[in-house]
């Protein structure tokens, strides 16, 4: 006969599987998004219109297919917290597809996992929250890690004929660390509406970007029925509804040391997308420099 605590371990694991298995898939999605944002070849904000929109619709399927529709409705009037967070994940969204004209997906995704780091700083600064010493000391490695992350010693190297486009690679790096910081600002917001799952929250920041954005693609032109439709659409349906929907299933499953292990994967998929399809290949201080970080974001979130 087994005994209780054998069967809760059992079914615990299970769980754990489940989730790590449901996390990993949707790490796999977003990886990808590199590819549709570039196929497609529309600007940045028709890219995020499209994101939303879409988004907005795969993560309407979600909920049905689950029975949570209900879950979607807000207990009250919308408040400004979910405008504001709405307003930020669209900005957030936004950089980061402005960031991979200029610098390659990979890079790009690494330097949107500074996210952490400006989380600890907002919480000082902002929250006036006490930080640990280990987290400082974390916080200053992973700024290290970062510094060579960007790949700064080889932009310092080329001058002259190249001197344009360094300049519009800093740019690129400049989006990223600005959208990361309106992904941390989100965090700081949605404290006030903890109350609602993280798929709700999600799906009204997808529905503030569709009516924030609507008008864009009707003044500047919709793109091309066809290939590109299918590209952008994968952005709302793939990488939001699908990506996302599995990301929440699995961190249901899961604890917080495994998640805060697991999110490099994302970065790691897009990081080798990248290499496969488009060539762009890390030099070694730059991989050194995204270990580091890694150990050093790991350690702050343990």
């Amino acid at each position: 006969m087994s005994q209780p605590g054998a069967v809760h371990c059992e079914a615990g694991s299970r769980l754990a599987r489940g989730g790590t298995l449901a996390f990993l898939l949707g790490s796999l999605v977003l990886g990808s998004v590199g590819i549709f944002v570039h196929e497609a070849g529309t600007d940045p904000l028709t890219a995020t219109w499209f994101r939303c929109a879409f988004g907005l619709l795969g993560l309407t399927l979600w909920a049905a297919l689950r029975r949570q529709l209900s879950a979607l409705q807000l207990r009250r009037r919308p408040s400004i917290a979910v405008l504001v967070t709405g307003l930020l994940m669209v900005a957030a969204w936004g950089l980061f597809f402005a960031a991979i004209e200029y610098i390659s997906v990979g890079i790009a995704t690494v330097l949107f996992h500074v996210q952490p780091l400006w989380l600890l700083l907002l919480g000082v600064c902002y929250l006036k929250e006490s930080i640990a010493t280990r987290r400082v000391v974390a916080v200053l490695v992973a700024m290290l890690g970062l510094l060579l992350a960007t790949g700064v010693l080889e932009q310092l190297a080329p001058l002259g004929a190249e001197q344009g486009i360094q300049a519009s690679y800093w740019l690129g790096v400049a989006f990223c660390l600005c959208g990361a910081l309106c992904t941390a600002w989100v965090t700081i917001v949605a404290r006030q509406v903890r109350h609602m799952p993280a798929g709700t929250l999600v799906w009204w920041q997808c529905a503030v970007g569709t009516i924030v954005l609507g008008a864009w693609p009707v003044l500047n032109g919709w793109p091309e029925m066809g290939v590109a439709w299918a590209w952008l659409s994968g952005l709302g349906l793939l990488h939001t509804g699908l990506a996302y929907g599995l990301l929440y299933a699995g961190m249901a499953r899961l604890d917080t040391d495994r998640i805060a292990v697991y999110q490099f994967i994302y970065p790691a998929v897009a990081i080798l997308i990248d290499w496969l399809f488009y060539g762009q290949s890390l030099g070694g201080l730059q991989l050194s420099g995204i270990a580091i970080m890694a150990v050093a974001i790991w350690h702050a979130e343990r």
